[in-house]
């Protein structure tokens, strides 16, 4: 379902997916000097990389997204004091902090208890023809340890606030004691990890029980949940189909049960993707909001942290806890103050939504449908609904392109004595981000900074942009490729279509719940806003989860009830 507008220039692409052999002779193709001149040349004119080496691009370069504040924000000494809590019944049937924080104060549970329950949980997950392989490292006597801190500071009075003993999984590309830091490869992580990341440190720092190291892509290269290492990550709601990526075990994890809220990173939509595609409420915030410290460096300039939840209120308390500046990240120094005023009014009133159409109805007619209904409630409950235009949009996707392959090929260069020990696929992506020029990547900045001017004029007119998650649900596991893994490009395309301009051009971004397909599988509908205004974001999804039936998925651990 696509209207016709001039300015739009995205275009869904048929490519053949590569599998089994097919896909490791390609990958060593690239590889080879004798060959690869011979493979590039169609992949880049494709991929739209030779078309936008061939234009004439006068402006200057912007390597980093920034966006000054009108006033600067000051690094705090001490945790913030978290103060996003609501009243009242939800209508979310998955557990929230909230839960656990009641059941600790009635004494019906302890930290101990759920820790214990956690431990229990995540190995009935692995268990079965098809594994969850939401969680691929945790240590018991690390979570009990902190659970029995936890139990003591509930009894003695001294609970640090609101993240109490609630429990929290990692990606596994944040540094976090005791564990090592993979990123999802064979050969990283060889030791653990000496200190916590900035992010981590801070949510120890709110009491909140760690529980272990999610699953993710290799290096985070490809938003879908294959890993041949640590095994597929798979979607609760359907164990046969693919979570997104490259967050997949923290989206997983929390869908499933295992925690509220989970730590994930988005470079090309790695958090919101997985977020709408298993259900779960994902915050991209701005470029420089939250700390990278401790987080491994793979895409420098469009690296993002946040948080991904059962509900919006566990968003925002997570977003809270692990937002701010951070000495450690001269980037985090640029934002304004962290606020989330407003975050749960009750209505929009006020609030101006823009929808760029084509875009907005280049998905399945289902996700079409949903978000439209869901944006005609949204207008119900006060917003104003404006046509907007966005022209530039493939030049954005392509400059993302080379911006995320360029860092991540330089960031594993490194190491070339393990470059046979990626999957095929990462192999290809990382092929490939050798191949650009620094005179590609000099275009691509180039564009980053057009983009950047362009959004600003979009939010003359509008205060947010609205879109679909994804342009389709998830897709089902390729069961029979697990050893090798596959390449779909046409499936990528589909899926990442309205993800890359939050990281391009650093906006904020978050994804919520807008319904379910024929096959039951999750539909997420995202908005985008201004720089630092993260507030607004989270009131719109506030409002939208009063308005949208949510499901518990198939795979679901009752930590509470036992």
């Amino acid at each position: 379902m696509l209207s016709k507008m001039s300015t739009y220039d995205l275009k869904s692409v048929k490519l053949p997916v590569l599998t089994g052999t097919g896909l490791r002779v390609f990958a060593s193709g690239l590889e080879s000097g004798l060959t690869r001149g011979l493979l590039l040349g169609k992949i880049l004119q494709d991929a739209g990389i030779q078309g936008l080496r061939g234009k004439h691009l006068h402006g200057p370069p912007t390597f980093l997204p920034l966006s000054e504040p009108k006033e600067r924000a000051v690094a705090a000494d001490s945790p913030p004091s978290l103060g996003a809590t609501l009243e009242g019944e939800r209508a979310n049937p998955a557990y929230s902090a909230r839960d656990f924080r009641d059941a600790y104060r009635k004494g019906t549970l302890s930290p101990i208890d759920v820790a214990e329950r956690v431990l229990s949980a995540i190995a009935e997950s692995e268990s079965g023809s098809q594994p969850l392989r939401a969680i691929i490292a945790h240590d018991r006597e690390d979570l009990l340890a902190q659970a029995e801190e936890s139990t003591k500071r509930i009894a003695s009075g001294e609970a640090r606030g609101p993240l109490e003993g609630v429990p929290i999984a990692i990606k596994d590309e944040l540094d976090m004691r005791p564990f090592p830091t993979t990123v999802g490869t064979a050969f990283l992580g060889a030791s653990p990890a000496a200190e916590d990341s900035t992010v981590v440190r801070r949510l120890r720092e709110q009491g909140a029980l760690l529980i272990g190291k999610a699953n993710m892509h290799e290096i985070g290269i490809n938003p879908n949940g294959y890993n041949k290492h640590f095994g597929v990550a798979r979607n609760p709601h359907a164990l046969g189909y693919d979570t997104g990526g490259s967050s997949s075990g923290s989206a997983a994890a929390v869908a499933a049960g295992l925690c509220p809220i989970a730590i994930g990173a988005d470079g090309g939509g790695s958090i919101r993707i997985p977020a709408g595609l298993c259900g779960a409420v994902g915050l991209k915030a701005t470029y420089g909001r939250i700390s990278e410290h401790g987080a491994a460096p793979l895409c420098w300039s469009v690296a993002h942290v946040g948080p991904i939840a059962s509900t919006v209120e566990d968003l925002v308390l997570g977003y809270q806890a692990i937002a701010g500046p951070d000495v450690h990240d001269s980037s985090s120094s640029h934002q304004g103050p962290l606020s989330i005023a407003g975050w749960d009014a009750e209505d929009l009133k006020g609030v101006r939504i823009g929808i760029f159409r084509p875009w907005f109805e280049h998905a399945t007619e289902e996700i079409v449908s949903a978000c439209t209904e869901l944006s005609t409630k949204l207008e119900g409950a006060g917003a104003t609904l404006r046509e907007i235009e966005i022209p530039g949009l493939d030049d954005m996707r392509v400059a993302h392109a080379i911006t995320i392959l360029s860092e991540m090929a330089a960031a594993m260069q490194c190491y070339p004595e393990h470059a046979l020990e990626f999957s095929p696929t990462v192999r290809v992506n990382l092929a490939l981000g050798r191949a650009m020029s620094s005179g590609d990547y000099l275009q691509a900045q180039k564009i980053r900074t057009i983009a950047m001017a362009t959004f600003a004029r979009v939010f003359e007119e509008v205060d947010v942009v609205l879109t679909p998650t994804t342009a389709t649900t998830a897709p089902a596991i390729r069961e029979d490729e697990l050893e090798i893994g596959w390449s779909d490009l046409s499936a990528t395309t589909e899926i990442m279509r309205y993800a890359i301009p939050g990281n391009l051009v650093g906006l904020p971004a978050i994804s919520f719940p807008a319904g379910y397909g024929a096959n039951g599988l999750p539909i997420g509908m995202q908005a985008m806003g201004r720089h630092w205004d993260e507030a607004l974001l989270l009131r719109i999804a506030h409002v939208a989860e009063g308005l949208v039936e949510r499901k518990r998925a198939g795979t679901y651990f009752d930590l509470l009830a036992g």
